[in-house]
C-alpha cells in the first residue's frame, strides 16, 4: 500500500470509522492537489491552504481493507459500500438523501429530484412551487451570501429565495430577522409584513401628532413597490399610497399646507 498523508480527522481514525461531521461515507478521497487523504472536500479545505477540486478526484481509499482503488461505488476488495448515493462526476458519496446531479448546475443537489425544477436564469435548481412564482435575477446563485459573504451556489445550506430575488443562506436569513425585515442588497421587505402594516395603521390611528404636525405632507419613496407618493407626516412611519407598505423612505422635504403656516 502507497504511503499516504492523511488529514486530521483520519490520522489515528479507527478503521472502519465511516466519513466526517459533513457526509457518511466508507471511503477516503485521495486529493488530486496535493495527495493526502481526506474523508472529504470540506475536510481538505479547512486543513489545507488551497481548495479540493472534486471532479478532478480519480482514487479513493476503502476504510476497512485500506486498498487505493479507483473512484467507484464499491470497494473492489473488500465489496465495502462507500456510499448509498455516488455520483461520478461530483464524486460525492453519502447517504441516500434522495440526491440528484444537475446537469445545469453542475453539481448535485438534495431532492427529490421531482420536487425542484431549474430556472436557466437564475441558474440554480427552486422548488416546483416557485415555478413562474419568483422574479429572476441572472445568476443570482453565483453571487455570495450578502450576509456572511460565503459562497451560496455550491453550499451545503439551504438558499432562501426573497420576495426581490435575491439568495441568503437559510441560517443568515434566520438570523437576519431577529434584527430587521428587509433585504441587505434592495432593502425591500424579505417577507409578508401585510399584518404588521395593519399593526402599524392602529398605531397611527391612536397617535396623534401635535397640531403644528397635523398638516404637514411628505414626499416618500417605497422600498417595496419603488413608487413614489406624497403623504401626511408621521413619527412612526409613513405609508405608501399605492401599495400600503411602511418600508418608506423619505425623499423630499416637509411641506406645512398655507393656511397652517
Amino acid at each position: 500500500m502507497a504511503a499516504l498523508a492523511l488529514e486530521d480527522g483520519a490520522r489515528g481514525q479507527a478503521r472502519g470509522r465511516r466519513g466526517c461531521e459533513h457526509y457518511d461515507r466508507g471511503c477516503l478521497l485521495k486529493a488530486p492537489c496535493c495527495d493526502k487523504l481526506y474523508s472529504c472536500r470540506l475536510c481538505h479545505d479547512n486543513n489545507e491552504d488551497h481548495l479540493l477540486d472534486r471532479f478532478k478526484v480519480k482514487e479513493v481509499q476503502c476504510i476497512n481493507c485500506e486498498k487505493i482503488q479507483c473512484a467507484q461505488q464499491t470497494c473492489e476488495e473488500c465489496s465495502t459500500l462507500f456510499g448509498e448515493y455516488y455520483c461520478s462526476m461530483c464524486h460525492l458519496f453519502d447517504k441516500d438523501k434522495k440526491q440528484y446531479h444537475c446537469e445545469n448546475c453542475g453539481i448535485c443537489r438534495i431532492g427529490p429530484k421531482e420536487d425542484f425544477f431549474h430556472c436557466l436564469k437564475c441558474n440554480l435548481c427552486l422548488t416546483v412551487n416557485l415555478q413562474g412564482k419568483h422574479k429572476c435575477i441572472e445568476n443570482v446563485s453565483r453571487q455570495n451570501c450578502p450576509i456572511c459573504l460565503e459562497d451560496i451556489h455550491t453550499s451545503r445550506i439551504v438558499a432562501r429565495v426573497l420576495p426581490c430575488g435575491h439568495l441568503l443562506h437559510r441560517t443568515c436569513y434566520e438570523e437576519m430577522l431577529k434584527e430587521g425585515y428587509r433585504c441587505p442588497l434592495c432593502m425591500r421587505s424579505a417577507l409578508d409584513m401585510t399584518s404588521y402594516w395593519r399593526h402599524l395603521d392602529d398605531e397611527v390611528a391612536q397617535t396623534p401628532m401635535p397640531s403644528e404636525y397635523q398638516n404637514m405632507t411628505v414626499d416618500i419613496l417605497c422600498r417595496d413597490c419603488n413608487g413614489k407618493s406624497t403623504v401626511q407626516f408621521h413619527i412612526l412611519g409613513m405609508k405608501c399610497n399605492i401599495c400600503a407598505s411602511y418600508n418608506t423612505v423619505q425623499s423630499g422635504g416637509c411641506r406645512i399646507s398655507v393656511d397652517q403656516q
